[in-house]
Formats: structure tokens, C-alpha cells, sequence
């Protein structure tokens, strides 16, 4: 059993790593295509650019602080966001090239990458996490192909229950399975096997917040073996999907 962390809520280490951070803030709000946060062990805000801001719909940084990604975000943004914070801070695992919806001005969503990775003390002790968002819209112009890629991505995402059928998504962009492929991780640095994974699991880490069976959560995400499911989510999450559970239970924001 995983026992998520519970420090107070305003911890020296981080109080100190926000000075160094804080000293990049001008950096980051120079960016207007990446989104910048550090939060606390409770997945509450601690820092944010200025992008992060104004896509929240805000015109101060105070409007975020102190406030989790569930509280700011429309629920089905938020509710995925805040349960990865939470996975960050109690397995200690590193979330790299999430290929997720994000809000762009005017809150209309758009492709983004996401890192994400624990902040540790001096003890290795867990203090909070730093995390980005890139912005792949600028693709759009350069590569003729994004966006036929993107209403595959869109699809696959909205039939992530069905098996993987690379010739149907293929003929749906207009090309050959290798090319498609080939696009897909050039512009996504994604196979379309892995956007499906992602998709399986993110819908997965929203449906283990409720009371279904874990049984009926890998059905309603596509898998027809169980032992499959366990494996891909622990191999991507860093737990079971039971221990997920528990973790969101028991964690502050869970």
C-alpha cells in the first residue's frame, strides 16, 4: 500500500527552490506557447507563468495560487491533471511527453506536450513538483500534414474503446501506414499506438476516482484481458491500478 505524502503545508525546501525558480519567471512568461507551473504536495499552485494565467482566464497569478488544476480547469481537464499531480508526488515518477488536450486563448483546446517531475529536499524526501506544457500548434504551419494527423488523434481519442486499426486511420489521412506512422512521431513524437495507450490510461486514472470495479474500468477502456491492463498501467503510472486508487483516496486532493 502507497501512503501518500502529508508535510505541512508550507515547507521550507520548496519555499526555497521557489526562490531559484522565481528568478526564471520572466523567462517563462516570454513564452507564450509553453505553459510553467510548480505546485506543493497537495497538487496546489505555487508558481505559474503568465500563459498559464491568461489561458485560465485570469489577468493576476493570485487567481491560481493556492488552488489545484481541478479547481481552475473545466472538469474534464482538471480532474485528469490533478490525479497525475497527485501520481507524481506519491510514486516519485517522472510524466514525460504527455500528449494531452490543453486550453489555448480563449479557452479552446489544443494539442500539448506535458512534463511533469517530482521536486525532492536534500533527503530525497519528496516537496512538491515543476511541470510544462509545449504547445504543438506551431507545427500546423510547418508541417502539411498536422491536420489531417490531428483528427486522427481526435478520433483515436474518441474511440479509444475499439482495438487499433492502423490501414482505417491511414486511409482516413490519406496515406500509407508508414507514413502515417512516420508523421505521427515527427509531429507528435508519438506512435499512434502509444496516443491510443495514453488516451486507455488517461480515461482510466478519471474512472478509478469512482467506486467501478477495477475489472469494469479496464472494459470500459478498451481491455478484454485484465492482467494486460495491470501491466500497461503500472508500467506507465508507476502503480496498479488498485494502488492508484488508494493513492487518490488518501491523497489531499484524491
Amino acid at each position: 500500500m502507497i501512503t501518500p505524502p502529508n508535510p505541512p503545508l508550507s515547507d521550507a525546501s520548496l519555499d526555497s527552490m521557489l526562490a531559484h525558480f522565481t528568478q526564471l519567471e520572466p523567462v517563462f512568461d516570454a513564452m507564450p506557447d509553453v505553459v510553467f507551473f510548480v505546485k506543493d504536495v497537495h497538487a496546489r499552485y505555487v508558481l505559474v507563468n503568465r500563459t498559464l494565467v491568461q489561458r485560465c482566464g485570469h489577468k493576476s497569478r493570485d487567481a491560481l495560487l493556492g488552488r489545484t488544476a481541478e479547481d481552475v480547469f473545466p472538469r474534464r481537464f482538471g480532474r485528469i491533471y490533478t490525479a497525475q499531480d497527485n501520481a507524481v508526488v506519491a510514486v516519485g515518477n517522472q510524466l514525460v511527453d504527455q500528449l494531452e488536450l490543453h486550453l489555448y486563448p480563449g479557452r479552446q483546446p489544443g494539442w500539448c506536450l506535458t512534463c511533469k517531475t517530482p521536486l525532492r529536499d536534500a533527503s530525497g524526501r519528496i516537496v512538491g513538483l515543476a511541470g510544462i506544457s509545449r504547445d504543438l500548434r506551431a507545427d500546423e504551419s510547418s508541417h502539411p500534414a498536422y491536420s489531417r494527423l490531428a483528427t486522427v488523434v481526435q478520433y483515436i481519442q474518441d474511440n479509444y474503446v475499439q482495438p487499433l486499426n492502423l490501414k482505417h486511420l491511414a486511409a482516413m489521412a490519406d496515406m500509407s501506414v508508414a507514413q502515417l506512422e512516420r508523421y505521427f512521431h515527427k509531429v507528435f513524437h508519438l506512435t499512434p499506438r502509444q496516443v491510443l495507450l495514453k488516451t486507455r490510461l488517461d480515461a482510466a486514472t478519471a474512472l478509478l476516482v469512482s467506486h467501478d470495479k477495477v475489472t469494469d474500468v479496464a472494459a470500459l477502456c478498451g481491455y478484454t484481458d485484465h492482467s494486460a491492463f495491470t501491466r500497461q498501467f503500472k508500467a506507465t503510472v508507476g502503480v496498479t491500478p488498485t494502488e492508484y486508487r488508494m493513492l487518490l483516496h488518501g491523497a489531499p486532493n484524491g
